[in-house]
């Protein structure tokens, strides 16, 4: 889920879903066919998947968005209207890409100052690989149903389970899954997360009603996830927890270790408990970080250029690395600054052009439209309703817009089958919301692979929370359990 505050709810509900008569199914799906069709070959025939250069992603967006413009010329939608729809889907990404900068600040400034370090010390000393991956999982789903947000969880937590397992020797794809699993199901689960409150906002029923019933699948599913990472945790080789002794002297030589780095992270967490604006507090986060820079690793930042400032400034700008005695943590301990967050962003405004040339020409409402027309049966509607969300999810790139269209879209169609509305909301959360950050372009999955260094396709088989809440939404449908029905008048 992407942080509150970068489309209001009230925005979002009233959006305008754009319906074009003159466009068939087929020409809808045109720019999709061709979108994949290139993705595809990027992935399976293109050495390094670098077909266009470090860029290939992003340029391929642009080509099916240029596709589907020319689609909507030749089926009479104004060039202006797309554009106009374009602007407005890049408007909406501005505070997501605020909040990108200032974690790439973030990470740089947490780093020079101790609190990453100091993170991985003392959780070194705590967790081991036999119990990691379930407790990461843990550790997440508490602080995103406290902060109501994915996105501050493993811009805060999340980074240092990174820097904490990759020490331990685990695989950074096993804790990016397990970090992700862990902070989407806080993130559906909390009252303060924006989609928990727009989705049954668009399915017509109440917050709390709407958590209740969502337990249903989602406690479940996140059993299951938690069992299964506790026997991936207990077949892991502990040969990486070997060393823990050489990584904390290490660590300890090169910085000054002080429990009182946490007052950074914490001061964070608060100011998102006490709903204050995610920007405000990342730039809190950011400042304070680089006071106790100052304070505590004056030899750090001598040891990075001429001036303790020049230091600072560029651990917010740019790359950031910081030499130690061990090899293993000088590849953890380096950041990109705002600069590393750059391919990122670039791929999120790319996403937003395809994304808003799609709904200008009314593809996503025909695609959306001709799923409903063969849901004939209750399990045919969930289904229908799942296809839709993970299908907005790609070619929208944008997991309001997943759950905003498909919400309109079907809600009558639920009515029509006594289903209560609390079905639809369900399962536009468990197909819609957890679904998004397992697309490299949504800006859900571009957001968590830029903050954890890691990419969809390392962590995608490892956030088994995320892939397995369709199924088990599926599974309910089809055995028709806890399916609750409208009271008759």
């Amino acid at each position: 889920m992407q942080d509150d505050d970068n489309l209001s709810e009230i925005d979002i509900q009233d959006q305008k879903i754009i319906d074009n008569k003159e466009l068939n199914i087929y020409e809808a799906l045109v720019p999709v066919v061709i979108l994949m069709g290139l993705l595809a070959y990027n992935i399976f025939f293109v050495e390094d998947q670098e077909w266009f250069g470090a860029y290939t992603n992003q340029i391929i967006l642009l080509m099916g968005g240029f596709v589907a413009f020319i689609g909507g010329m030749l089926n009479k939608v104004s060039p202006l209207i797309m554009i106009k729809e374009i602007w407005e889907n890049l408007k909406s990404v501005f505070v997501p890409i605020m909040i990108l900068f200032l974690v790439g600040a973030l990470a740089g400034t947490w780093l020079v100052s101790g609190v990453i370090p100091a993170m991985v010390y003392y959780g070194l000393q705590v967790l081991n690989p036999s119990i990691f991956l379930p407790a990461s999982v843990i550790i997440c789903a508490i602080i995103s149903i406290a902060t109501g947000s994915s996105w501050t969880t493993s811009a805060t937590v999340g980074i240092a389970l990174i820097g904490i397992g990759g020490a331990l020797g685990i695989h950074p794809g096993m804790i990016a899954g397990a970090v992700i699993s862990g902070a989407y199901f806080g993130d559906k689960m909390s009252p303060l997360s924006d989609t928990t409150n727009l989705a049954p906002a668009m399915a017509g029923t109440d917050l709390f009603t709407h958590i209740r019933y969502m337990s249903i699948t989602t406690v479940p599913t996140i059993i299951i996830t938690l069992i299964v990472f506790s026997i991936i945790s207990a077949n892991i080789d502990p040969a990486g927890s070997a060393d823990v002794s050489g990584l904390l002297a290490s660590i300890d030589s090169t910085f000054n270790i002080s429990p009182l780095l946490f007052l950074v992270p914490g001061a964070v967490i608060a100011l998102i408990l006490l709903k204050t604006k995610p920007l405000a507090a990342l730039g809190v986060g950011v400042l304070l970080a680089a006071v106790f820079a100052f304070i505590f690793q004056p030899d750090v930042l001598s040891s990075l250029a001429d001036s303790n400032i020049t230091a600072i400034t560029n651990s917010i700008f740019t790359d950031t690395q910081i030499a130690t005695d061990n090899e293993k943590l000088n590849d953890l301990f380096n950041a990109g600054g705002m600069q590393g967050m750059l391919w990122t962003i670039f791929l999120i405004c790319c996403a937003m052009v395809f994304g808003g040339v799609m709904d200008a020409i009314g593809a996503l409402a025909r695609i959306t439209k001709a799923l409903l027309s063969v849901a004939s049966t209750v399990f045919g509607l969930f289904a229908s309703t799942v296809i839709s969300c993970l299908g907005l999810n790609t070619i929208a790139s944008d997991q309001y817009l997943a759950i905003v269209i498909p919400g309109k879209m079907f809600k009558k169609a639920f009515e029509d089958k006594g289903l209560a509305p609390e079905n639809l909301s369900r399962t536009l959360e468990d197909s819609g919301t957890v679904t998004s950050v397992l697309i490299p372009w949504n800006t859900c999955g571009a957001y968590q692979s830029g903050v954890l260094g890691v990419g969809v396709g390392e962590y995608f088989v490892y956030a088994i929370f995320n892939w397995l809440s369709p199924f088990t939404t599926l599974f309910f449908a089809a055995l028709n359990i806890k399916i609750k029905m409208l009271k008759e008048k």
